[in-house]
């Protein structure tokens, strides 16, 4: 918001991207609190955004009478064009792809970009490495808040467990229950569905009101179950990895994840950030379901860590950061004897040499680099 507003006294209009439309939502509801009263106008454009509104959005956007454009996707559409564009944010950047970030950052080549997440795709932990991102990490927790306890459990402690948010919903706090399926699927007869752990849990928790959410809902249902959750009019919402990001309910204090062994990491800690945002201790259980000795271990990376960092790094060991030049976003890199993860240091030194070599001679034509012009050219001749 800062930024912005800086942006703003200087004659630049700015944008901020989001994932869902519940947090678009959440954002825009923010920043008019704090910047309308200081003249600035913001706007919101999402998919549920009526024609008619749309159409004033972006003529107004086009005059410049919009200083700030809070959205989702939508955002990247052709039609979106700003008059001075000065700053773009791109808000939990993990849940966009790289094509679809590049989109909004090419509304204007010159504008600055902020991305942000509490867990870093690995492809952006190695753009860090390779000095093409500056970083800035926030360790500190917002006052209040407690770090969240974190167990994997196995079938043998359901029961336990299930026991345990009982307790918690007796004392009027509110739980969460996340799972991979909407509904039960043959070719994954080991996947909890949604729709089944709901009819069953319903049976436990008879004396508490359960919520169901999923992607299939229309916009209107999920939006009122997400309201009457934040109303605390229901104590239990058994969903889909819909609520990963941009839901705030203070109240929550437990998560219980089933088949947590199918989510990576990154997912893993963003649905552990839905629960511990009050000043209560608050809870996560990994409801693992695999034999597998590595579902294990990435169990134990969430329980010895709350930091996003780490986990983003371990992240990055297991599954690769895949293209610097291109789009894919996992996977190992075609480096030749480099080993990103052991040879940090060294690679961080060559960026050093890199923007020193390139100040001198940017595009290598002369006789001092051009022998690296050769390699260069010949190295990445397969993307030509």
């Amino acid at each position: 918001i800062i930024i912005m507003y800086l942006a703003h006294l200087n004659g630049y209009q700015s944008s901020i991207m989001a994932p869902t439309e519940i947090l678009a939502k959440q954002h825009f509801e923010s920043f008019v609190e704090l910047l309308e009263p200081l003249g600035i106008k913001v706007g919101l454009l999402i998919g549920s955004t009526s024609k008619k509104a749309k159409r004033d959005i972006l003529d107004n956007l086009e005059m410049g009478s919009i200083d700030i454009l809070i959205g989702t996707h939508a955002l990247i559409e052709e039609n979106v064009v700003f008059k001075k564009l000065g700053v773009n944010v791109i808000d939990e950047q993990h849940r966009f792809g790289v094509v679809q970030r590049n989109m909004l950052q090419n509304k204007n080549k010159d504008a600055a970009t902020l991305v942000m997440s509490a867990t870093p795709i690995p492809r952006s932990l190695s753009l860090v490495l390779y000095a093409d991102l500056d970083v800035s990490i926030i360790k500190s927790m917002p006052k209040g808040r407690k770090p969240i306890k974190t167990i994997a459990i196995n079938e043998n402690m359901l029961e336990k467990s299930l026991a345990f948010i009982k307790k918690e919903l007796a004392e009027g706090r509110q739980a969460y229950v996340i799972c991979s399926l909407i509904e039960e699927n043959q070719d994954y007869e080991n996947l909890q569905a949604v729709e089944k752990v709901y009819e069953e849990l319903s049976q436990y928790f008879c004396d508490f009101n359960l919520g169901l959410l999923h992607g299939k809902m229309k916009a209107e249902e999920k939006n009122q179950v997400m309201n009457d959750f934040a109303e605390n009019k229901i104590n239990l919402l058994v969903s889909t990895t819909v609520v990963e990001v941009g839901v705030n309910v203070p109240n929550a204090s437990v998560i219980m994840i089933y088949n947590a062994e199918r989510f990576g990491l990154s997912t893993l800690h963003q649905l552990r950030g839905r629960v511990g945002r009050g000043d209560q201790q608050s809870y996560c259980i990994l409801y693992n379901l695999s034999k597998s000795e590595i579902s294990w271990e990435r169990m134990k990376i969430m329980t010895d860590s709350n930091d996003g960092f780490y986990i983003a790094n371990k992240d990055l060991e297991l599954r690769g950061f895949g293209d610097i030049l291109g789009t894919r976003q996992s996977g190992m890199p075609n480096l030749r004897l480099a080993d990103p993860f052991r040879d940090e240091t060294i690679l961080k030194y060559a960026a050093e040499d890199v923007k020193k070599i390139l100040g001198e001679d940017p595009n290598l034509e002369g006789e001092k680099y051009s022998y690296l012009n050769k390699e260069i050219t010949e190295f990445y001749s397969d993307l030509n």
